[in-house]
């Protein structure tokens, strides 16, 4: 008798191996035409396929977020058929759906066009309709190797060759197309819709290796429904206007060139809005009593050996050697440097938590084709900093830490925020024991602090796991910025002590946490967020005063004195221009308060004041306006202590 678990905790038993499907149509008719998968187990299944042991089940249907996991994959293989029925000399190599859509490699002489697109996404559309049924089987690693020499396709004997002996080698049939593949994927080409578009082809090397043939990925994208599909595609539009790198080069904040590939040469604008930020979580982190400290760019590789980034990072560190056959690194992160001040000196429990903060400077030799903008560079400042405590604090320091990340966040103008649960990878260091040990303290710590997370499976840092906060944008989009790591291993590993209560020496642990994570990254994604039009206490330039005769300029000069006395970032604009121009280039220059002195200002002591944004103008006295802009554009920490 087979015996099915279901997700409410009933049971159903049957006499013979059985299907989710029938499963389904067992509970009921709505049921058997909603579900589209499974998960048997904790594998995801297809609808169709037999179990023969007893089982847990759970069925998934078009309202479950994998969903739309599985229209993306189920998409990939029906680019693959179109592009094989269009160009036949083409070769296929691999297919995934991605977090974005989904996209399909493939090798071919000829590049594909922005026409070939177009003809390929309408072939799609026939696919869908002729509602082929899709059926999964199962090959002998033999009959795989076989089936793809008669075909001629190397790069999937090169796949079925990289599968594990005991791992079944499974493929997928639709009309008359075959690809090797795990699935899942649902019944038929016509449970995808139409709701998918073909966005771009790009270069990619085989299996990511400069060393192997270039490959053409042709990306797309789908949603479970035509509403779903124009959202997204309108959030692209949104996004293309909000490009950090278009208004950071508009706005004078930065540039790049390739003679610095991956490093940013900050303009005075931009350096500003920098300071602006690092100076407010500078006085944020010292209210919460960290102790900022700073370490050196380059440390010998011993160091690096020793941590164990050697052997994970190694491949991504710059590094140099010295007169004395030294090898030195740059460093691509700050903890091993952290440790080290905190093993000068015998520390006590009663120094505990240690809270050690710094603006590291890192560089990442990260591969060319990976470099975004801002957004993902080589050299970066991480707002990155470690709390050394007991076990029995990391509660407390937990707590503390996402009650102040959150606060933080909201002052940015970022309330919707995310937490992901990353546990142990499947290359790690330290023993089972210990992840055990750091994913029950972590769990305990999101229980004491009030978090729901969401599950991401081996994602977790080589040395602990960690908490990944995922903020939305204004326009919806996503950015894991924030973390918080459990280590119990570094400390271990590079000998940091303290002596308890008892006088007996134990292992701190160590917390590593960020919360804006890169610097760099931060101000592209505000950039991004407020289209360049900066909260006023972030804007590089606050206010601008422009006179609107040049009879008034003296006038203008004593107002701009007298705001920056106060402590704003002020301009003034003396150019022989016409007021409504220089209103117009300000404005588009994103400067948040403009006034306008004329004679009849100067007479009453007023000035005209236009907020960015708005077509309306008021009046205010000397006195009154420096107090509403001293108010308008103070961060919000200062702002807070005053109220």
């Amino acid at each position: 008798m087979l015996k099915i678990a279901l997700p409410d905790g009933s049971e159903r038993h049957y006499n013979a191996p059985v299907t989710a499907a029938q499963i389904a149509a067992d509970i009921g008719s709505g049921l058997a035409k909603a579900a589209i998968a499974a998960v048997v187990n904790g594998e995801n299944w297809d609808i169709n396929r037999v179990i023969n042991v007893d089982s847990e089940i759970r069925l998934i249907t078009f309202k479950d977020d994998y969903s739309l996991e599985l229209i993306r994959h189920d998409c990939a293989h029906i680019l693959a058929e179109a592009v094989l029925e269009l160009f036949p000399e083409t070769q296929v190599t691999i297919g995934p759906a991605i977090e974005t859509g989904f996209y399909y490699d493939f090798y071919r002489k000829s590049p594909f066009s922005t026409d070939d697109l177009a003809t390929i996404e309408q072939r799609m559309h026939e696919i869908v309709d002729r509602d082929e049924e899709i059926t999964r089987g199962e090959w002998s690693r033999e009959e795989a190797i076989r089936f793809y020499k008669d075909r001629n396709e190397p790069f999937k004997i090169e796949l079925v060759d990289a599968i594990p002996e005991k791992e079944t080698v499974s493929y997928y049939q639709q009309g008359k197309f075959i690809d090797l593949c795990r699935g899942p994927h649902m019944v038929s080409t016509k449970k995808v819709g139409h709701a998918f578009k073909l966005m771009k082809v790009a270069g990619a090397y085989w299996r990511g290796d400069s060393n192997n043939p270039m490959l053409q990925r042709i990306y797309g994208t789908a949603f479970a429904s035509q509403a779903d599909l124009q959202a997204y595609l309108n959030m692209l539009e949104e996004a293309e206007k909000r490009d950090h790198r278009k208004l950071g080069k508009a706005l004078n904040l930065f540039h790049m060139q390739e003679e610095a590939t991956g490093s940013i040469f900050w303009h005075p604008n931009g350096w500003t809005l920098f300071r602006e930020i690092e100076n407010y979580i500078r006085r944020r982190l010292a209210t919460e009593n960290y102790k900022e400290v700073k370490t050196p760019q380059m440390i010998d590789r011993s160091l690096w050996e020793a941590s164990g980034h050697w052997e994970k990072f190694g491949e991504n560190m710059f590094t140099a050697n010295t007169q004395e056959d030294k090898t030195l690194a740059l460093k691509p992160m700050n903890c091993p440097g952290h440790v080290q001040i905190y093993r000068q000196g015998v520390k006590s429990y009663r120094d505990l938590p240690l809270r050690m903060s710094e603006f590291g400077s890192c560089h990442r030799n990260e591969p060319s084709g990976a470099l975004h903008g801002i957004m993902r560079v080589r050299a970066f400042t991480q707002d990155d900093a470690h709390i050394f405590c007991t076990e029995e604090q990391i509660n407390s320091e937990s707590v503390a830490f996402c009650n102040l990340l959150k606060d933080i966040y909201k002052d940015f103008g970022f309330s919707n925020i995310r937490v992901k649960f990353s546990d142990r990878p499947e290359v790690r260091a330290g023993d089972d024991a210990t992840w055990d040990k750091a994913e029950q303290a972590l769990t305990s710590a999101t229980q004491a602090a009030g978090i729901e997370t969401s599950s991401n499976p081996g994602e977790g840092a080589f040395y602990g796991p960690k908490l990944e906060f995922v903020l939305t944008d204004a326009i919806g989009r996503d950015w894991q910025c924030g973390t918080l790591q459990v280590d119990f291993i570094l400390p271990e590993r590079l000998d940091a002590e303290y002596v308890d209560e008892d006088g007996l020496r134990k292992r701190p642990v160590m917390l590593h946490r960020a919360i804006l994570g890169s610097l760099e990254r931060w101000i592209g994604i505000l950039i991004e967020q407020y289209s360049g039009k900066m909260p006023a206490w972030l804007s590089p330039v606050q206010v601008v005063i422009a006179p609107i005769t040049e009879t008034t300029n003296n006038y203008a000069k004593f107002i701009y004195q007298l705001l920056e006395d106060s402590g704003l970032r002020v301009d003034i604009d003396l150019r022989n221009e016409k007021i409504g121009y220089k209103i117009r280039e300000h404005s588009t220059s994103k400067v948040p308060f403009i006034l306008a002195v004329g004679a009849r200002e100067e007479e009453a002591k007023t000035v005209a004041l236009r907020q960015l944004g708005s077509q309306n103008q008021e009046v205010m006295t000397l006195d009154k306006v420096s107090s509403f802009l001293q108010s308008q554009c103070m961060p919000p920490d200062l702002l807070n202590n005053i109220k």
